[in-house]
């Protein structure tokens, strides 16, 4: 894929950039009509050509534009599947920066070139994200990933999520006068992914306190080439998760790995009460010997007293079966609230215990195979009758913790990797 050699990080030219895109939107929609006049014309190729326009267009801005894209891709419930393929591409599949524009980060950091800095540095990039790319380098014996952050990422996150608000309103039908707390969520998570410095602290920590967990590794970071937008660590190889065929594991390496997953999350969730909140397939490498490791701990939750108690309190039948238990739990993770009508808050009792039954079905037995059909049937049962439900459509999307955004996101994304691994795990393999 072509490098580029320039990032729009103006409000007016980043503003620009989306309202073109948007009008390229508009005029395939018009062309999408005047077709069905005459001949049937298909909805998914509709989708298929907005998705591309949308992707092609966020790419270009990089950062948390193409973020939010990245985090919607997760969404495989919710949005079309179109948009899903387009999405997941910025997992992997992103230009480049250009070399002169990397030379310059680095000057901008260090006041040096990265030929100064490291004893090899390769000027293309190996991996490219959504805020930032991978570069190979060599520092005496030691072999590094260098990760540069893109240029005006940092800077733009807040009017970038000024930009996508009304899209993901329309998506997730929030009023936006009462959205702010969820807004603010993410616009903090983003905020805290551009701090290489402050992910260098939560990467040593991390990494060092999970290190007791079998059949995981960890690069060692290096704080002397690490900066607020450039991340040194060891070069890790392996494949990424979602080309685990590459490797042809054996059914035993791969249920090894697949609880290793599983425990790294537990472990994080109910020892430490923070996680990886950015589980796609990208963040993991596997080793040929079946080691996995976890990277990017940019995007870490921490997961507050007043909210762990009553969302892990919801996996328990017992619980979900008492009524009044159930709806004293609904109104602290602030489901209910208390100016619901009789016939709303039955409606979304009624929602959430068919939910959660499907949904923590793993936790009800010693062991859950990931790939059982009947499991991933209900969920994609549950999503289309959600996704269909006109009642919830006509509802104000602002209810629940803002806390759901990125716990939900995190077992959203580990329930999609395990099923990507195929095998069956010990679920309560660490002690919580």
């Amino acid at each position: 894929m072509k490098s580029i050699d320039s990032i729009p990080t103006s409000k007016i030219s980043r503003a620009s950039k989306l309202i073109s895109t948007g009008v390229k939107v508009g005029g395939n929609y018009t062309k999408h009509y005047a077709k069905s006049l005459f001949t049937d014309a298909s909805k998914e190729e509709l989708d298929q050509r907005n998705a591309a326009v949308v992707y092609d267009g966020l790419k270009e801005l990089k950062g948390s534009a193409l973020k939010v894209a990245q985090m919607l891709s997760m969404e495989q419930q919710m949005l079309p599947k179109a948009y899903v393929e387009q999405f997941s591409l910025a997992q992997f599949s992103v230009p480049s920066l250009s070399y002169p524009l990397v030379k310059k980060v680095f000057l901008t950091n260090f006041s040096k070139l990265p030929t100064q800095l490291f004893d090899e540095f390769e000027p293309e990039a190996s991996f490219a994200a959504t805020i930032g790319q991978v570069h190979r380098a060599r520092k005496g014996s030691k072999n590094l990933a260098v990760k540069v952050q893109y240029p005006g990422v940092s800077e733009s996150v807040l009017s970038d999520l000024k930009l996508v608000k009304p899209f993901a309103a329309r998506l997730f039908n929030i009023n936006l006068k009462d959205a702010k707390p969820y807004f603010d969520e993410v616009a903090d998570k983003l905020l805290e992914e551009t701090n290489y410095t402050l992910e260098l602290e939560q990467s040593i920590f991390m990494s060092s306190s999970c290190s007791h967990i079998e059949n995981l590794k960890f690069p060692t970071y290096y704080k002397a080439y690490s900066s607020d937008r450039i991340l040194t660590m060891d070069w890790m190889e392996g494949v990424h998760l979602s080309e685990l065929h590459k490797l042809n594991l054996n059914k035993e390496q791969r249920s090894a790995l697949a609880q290793s997953l599983w425990d790294f999350y537990m472990f994080q969730i109910h020892q430490l009460k923070k996680v990886h909140a950015d589980p796609h397939p990208g963040n993991f490498l596997v080793t040929t010997d079946g080691n996995l490791v976890p990277l990017d701990f940019g995007c870490i939750k921490e997961i507050p007293t007043e909210f762990y108690e009553p969302y892990f309190e919801l996996i328990h039948p017992e619980v979900i079966e008492n009524e009044a238990l159930f709806s004293s739990y609904l109104y602290k993770l602030e489901l209910l609230r208390a100016d619901d009508s009789s016939d709303t808050r039955h409606f979304i009792t009624a929602i959430f215990k068919d939910l959660l039954t499907v949904f923590t079905r793993p936790f009800g037995s010693k062991t859950f195979n990931f790939s059982d059909q009947q499991f991933w049937s209900d969920i994609n049962r549950l999503s289309h009758q959600l996704s269909e439900d006109k009642t919830l459509r006509k509802m104000n999307g602002n209810r629940g913790s803002k806390h759901f955004i990125y716990m939900n996101r995190t077992f959203f994304g580990l329930y999609h990797l395990m099923n990507e691994l195929q095998s069956t795990v010990v679920i309560n393999n660490v002690n919580w």
